[in-house]
């Protein structure tokens, strides 16, 4: 709830900061645009400049107001086919021009209800079911933690970054999120976990995950230097993360071998037991650790009120509890600010109930709800065509005669016919595996879906705020994407596990990036069958790039110096190093500093 608060003040503040700051910088600009448009030359130069249809639609603020909804409705760049919604449309056309404000307002509270959408769907979806999956495939902890619960809590940055370089001109708010959101992590979020807990980092695993991380941003420099790149090179940019998987891997076996070797010999050599020799700082990589870190005090408070005697639920009741998000128990003992804001998601959060299963392997039942998930056999296949694509399939016709969604409902009706005559209320059948999955794909096209709105609503704002999107994506997507992780790993680090906190702060931000931009470039690469072309935002894109470098760089050298201890002074280090770089990368984008 807190990190959900946070962003809603994170975007309101900093957007009315970035409009003060873009008049202040622009007023005289926009003046002398005023003026050349208006009178009689004004036909005259909207005529030259809509006879050019390759102009970018963040030509649209040079225009007098009243002329601004037709170069929108006329130029191609500002026809908005990734997301559900024309936000450039909703701004200069529906809405009346001096309603801008309103506007604003109302992006606002639309981007706060994504970001809420991002984070349910993300940490009560997504994420436990890859849990599932990777419980059934017998995976072991480092495994999972690199692969399947990496992407689970890197989600709404890899889908993101995807929706991003789905097009050209929002590519740089792409790197602009992914960069924004490494400096972030690694300087605020790492800050405020050695400002809560000073401890002893591992030295071997935090080495491995700086030295790789700078290896990947080395190499986004490159690509975003040269203003391109080919398939092979992405694929090579992918194959870097499968290299750090299997070095997370072999890492941990040879570790784990020395370790068992150690306590085999102190065993033989000591009359005390070999759990009371073993230290607890080990290196094993705890990356992904946020699906899994309540899982056990959950698992101890339910059991405090299982029933004594075994007693059987209707099936009308167990669909009634099932979709009820609410906990009577935790409700008593909440704050009312948690009250207040679980209130307000609640409506949402019954309709992911409704159309996303989740699967538990932790529990008696595996969390098996007969009649729900009859009903997901219906309504996630529907989601999944619906919000696929952004609706593209929405309304396909076989033979121009028979809706697709109907055969998909039909579908979906005689699956749940057989599973639920074919079932009981007490008992999972043997195939309840295969609904994590089903929740994993549902929880996915959701995600993506809502990454997409939040990529193209962020690009409107750019272009009424005169603002580029790499400014966009280091700040309020990134913040936005990031936001959950800090309050997260700072909880952590409260908890007693400052270690587990900062091993998750930089192994995530690693399959973010190499995952975010590699997929995003193949991706591209499908839809255009060319290379990837980017469109740097010049002075402030290499400030992103030199920033995140740069810290990488000194944590590189000033950890080790300190013989691997995170102490408050390094903590505050970091944080002030992210206030300085958020002011130049600011005043590059004002063109208070520039080449």
């Amino acid at each position: 709830m807190k990190s959900i608060m946070s962003v809603s003040v994170f975007l309101s503040l900093f957007l009315a900061l970035l409009l003060c700051g873009q008049r202040a910088a622009s007023g005289s600009r926009n003046l002398l645009t005023g003026v050349g448009l208006s009178g009689g030359s004004s036909g005259t130069a909207l005529t030259m400049m809509s006879e050019n249809s390759n102009d970018e639609c963040d030509l649209v603020m040079n225009y007098n107001i009243t002329d601004r909804c037709g170069f929108v409705k006329r130029t191609p760049d500002c026809d908005m086919q990734d997301g559900f919604l024309n936000y450039l449309d909703l701004a200069f056309c529906l809405l009346r021009p001096n309603l801008y404000p309103l506007t604003i307002t109302l992006c606002v509270v639309w981007l706060f209800f994504l970001f809420v959408i991002l984070g349910l769907a993300a940490s009560k979806f997504f994420c436990p079911n890859l849990s599932a999956i990777s419980s059934s495939l017998h995976l072991t902890h480092n495994v999972a933690g690199v692969t399947f619960l990496a992407l689970g809590n890197g989600a709404p940055d890899i889908f993101s970054a995807m929706a991003a370089f789905s097009h050209p001109h929002t590519a740089g708010m792409a790197v602009g999120a992914l960069f924004g959101a490494g400096i972030f992590v690694t300087t605020v979020v790492a800050g405020s976990v050695a400002l809560v807990k000073p401890f002893p980092v591992a030295s071997r695993p935090f080495l491995r995950d700086v030295v790789f991380y700078m290896c990947a941003v080395f190499w986004t420099f490159l690509m975003l230097y040269r203003g391109t790149t080919t398939l092979g090179e992405t694929l090579g940019y992918l194959a870097l993360y499968v290299i750090y998987v299997l070095t997370v891997i072999i890492s941990a076996f040879i570790y784990n071998r020395q370790k068992n070797s150690v306590n085999t010999t102190v065993q033989s050599d000591s009359p005390f037991p070999a759990e009371l020799n073993s230290s607890d700082s080990s290196d094993d990589d705890d990356d992904g650790i946020h699906c899994l870190i309540d899982e056990p005090v959950q698992q101890v408070y339910e059991s405090e009120y299982r029933p004594l005697l075994p007693y059987s639920e209707s099936t009308s009741h167990i669909l009634l509890s099932s979709l009820n998000p609410v906990d009577n128990r935790r409700w008593r003992r909440k704050p009312l600010s948690w009250k207040v804001f679980k209130v307000l998601k609640f409506p949402l959060e019954v309709l992911l109930l409704l159309c996303i299963p989740v699967v538990d392997p932790d529990k008696e039942d595996r969390n098996w709800k007969r009649p729900l998930n009859c009903l997901h056999l219906i309504t996630a296949p529907l989601v999944c065509l619906l919000f696929f694509q952004s609706g593209k399939y929405g309304n396909k016709m076989i033979q121009d005669q028979f809706p697709l969604w109907g055969l998909v409902l039909l579908l979906g009706l005689f699956l749940a016919a057989i599973v639920f005559c074919t079932t009981t209320n007490d008992h999972p059948p043997k195939y309840h595996p295969l609904f994590a999955l089903l929740g994993f794909v549902v929880s996915a096209v959701l995600i993506s879906a809502a990454a997409s709105e939040v990529v193209s609503l962020l690009h409107m704002l750019g272009v009424v705020l005169s603002l580029s999107n790499t400014v966009l994506g280091l700040t309020l997507l990134a913040w936005g994407n990031s936001i959950g992780d800090c309050f997260s790993d700072i909880t952590i680090a409260q908890q007693g596990y400052p270690r587990m906190a900062i091993s998750a702060c930089f192994g995530g931000i690693i399959f973010n990036m190499l995952l975010g931009v590699g997929l995003g470039c193949v991706g591209q690469m499908i839809q255009t069958k060319s290379n990837v072309q980017f469109e740097t935002e010049g002075l402030l894109t290499w400030i992103l790039a030199a920033s995140l470098g740069l810290s990488l760089a000194l944590s590189f050298i000033i950890v080790p110096l300190n013989n691997f201890q995170l102490g408050r002074k390094y903590g505050i280090f970091l944080l002030v190093f992210y206030i300085i770089f958020l002011v130049i990368a600011l005043l590059a984008e004002f063109q208070i500093i520039h080449t």
